[in-house]
């Protein structure tokens, strides 16, 4: 069977004009430029996606942070946990007491405590954070204590003016109370947060009084402790000038001895005067430097008089004349103080016991008893360190720990040997 004759297909090729050239171009560009949108915006999704992250990450790591301080154990003291944030008040009330003394001590309490040297191994953080801890430990030995003996006290009147006196200092201060709460008391503390520690806080104060009432010593004990105390509490009246032996920093010993012996003849002539009928004021005027004569001119005071002045309270040079076993009425003196470089004349008044430190003695007395009982409170209470941030605790047991080493050794070293029995 003859095949058909299929037709033959050519291929004629299109020739490409430059109108052609030019669409095949812009379909090209849209393409790339459709490419470049869909990477750009890939791009920026993924950047926008890490910005998100980090501030959510940001958010999360201030939320766990202020869970962290709000909620977990930063220390354990006896069977209470302690959160940081409860930590920290008591840790700015610790630096609160100090503060008045640590700029003498060449702290600097505008730069970072743990930056500043204690002790050798002791930052003064650390010795800020175990003051903190001790007022803690009290604090919660003394509730416990006063559940135990049943105490109550109402402290609502009291955290009521507290919160007032903040709310009021905010204002004057120009200052959020919010603000002022973590300024006063730590970066997580609020109003809120706060009240259940002032009200502990409060209430172990108040339990404290309650422990100075009860005890407070009888009439009798008040008498026996003054009497073991005669001179700490016994107060003297006298009059008093001194002559300073004048001299130039440059001086000589001789001339230094020089100056003293006129010093030491101004002041028994003065002494000698007085013996004579004169009267001590009249004889500080004659001898008072141009500087010091409008002082015992004045009419109202007698500069040279000191009334109801103590043993601790009197110059070091004359306070043994004064309180000595038997000085009567009149009694006068010239005394040297050889590291002042200079004379006192002194004249004895009296010597008395004024029965209003009847009261102080008796506080003294209370109060001794009373940290004795808190003390003996505080010492059954354990301290944990749950975060690892209580350097004071460790260095602590270290020195301990060598201390009892170093005791063993020396016992070891003393204890004779067999052959020096």
């Amino acid at each position: 069977m003859a095949k058909k004759n299929q037709p033959q297909t050519e291929t004629v090729q299109k020739v490409q004009t430059k109108y052609d050239r030019k669409m095949e171009a812009r379909r090209k560009q849209e393409e790339k430029d459709k490419r470049d949108a869909k990477v750009m915006h890939i791009g920026v999704t993924v950047v926008c996606a890490v910005v998100v992250a980090a501030i959510v990450g940001s958010l999360g790591k201030t939320m766990w942070d202020k869970k962290v301080a709000t909620k977990d154990a930063y220390v354990t003291v006896g069977e209470h946990a302690v959160t940081k944030m409860e930590f920290d008040y008591y840790y700015q009330a610790a630096l609160s007491g100090y503060s008045a003394m640590l700029p003498y001590m060449g702290v600097d309490l505008t730069a970072d405590l743990s930056e500043q040297q204690y002790t050798e191994n002791l930052s003064w953080k650390d010795f800020i954070d175990g003051m903190a801890v001790e007022q803690i430990k009290q604090t919660k030995a003394m509730l416990d204590d006063a559940a135990a003996n049943h105490f109550t006290y109402d402290v609502s009147e009291e955290y009521a003016n507290a919160v007032s006196s903040l709310k009021a200092g905010a204002e004057s201060s120009g200052v959020s109370v919010a603000e002022l709460y973590r300024t006063a008391y730590g970066k997580y503390a609020t109003e809120k947060s706060m009240e259940r520690i002032l009200k502990e806080d409060l209430l172990a104060a108040a339990y404290y009084n309650h422990l100075m009432e009860q005890n407070a010593p009888q009439e009798e004990e008040i008498k026996e402790y003054y009497e073991q105390n005669v001179q700490s509490y016994d107060k003297v009246d006298y009059r008093s000038f001194v002559f300073s032996a004048e001299t130039e920093e440059e001086a000589s010993e001789d001339e230094k001895a020089k100056a003293m012996a006129e010093a030491k003849e101004k002041a028994e002539a003065m002494a000698e005067a007085r013996k004579n009928g004169e009267e001590f004021k009249e004889l500080c005027m004659a001898n008072a430097s141009e500087e010091e004569k409008a002082a015992y001119e004045d009419t109202e005071e007698d500069a040279s008089l000191r009334e109801g002045a103590t043993y601790s309270g009197t110059p070091f040079a004359i306070s043994d004349w004064l309180y000595e076993e038997g000085r009567t009425e009149g009694e006068l003196t010239v005394i040297e103080d050889t590291s002042g470089s200079r004379y006192y004349v002194v004249e004895f008044i009296r010597r008395y016991y004024d029965e209003a430190d009847d009261e102080n003695i008796s506080n003294t007395i209370a109060s001794q008893r009373t940290s004795e009982y808190v003390n003996n409170l505080v010492a059954e209470y354990a301290v944990v360190d749950n975060k690892g941030e209580l350097k004071y605790l460790t260095v602590e047991t270290e020195e301990e720990a060598a201390a009892d080493e170093t005791e063993e050794e020396t016992a070891a070293e003393e204890e004779p040997s067999e052959g020096n029995e």
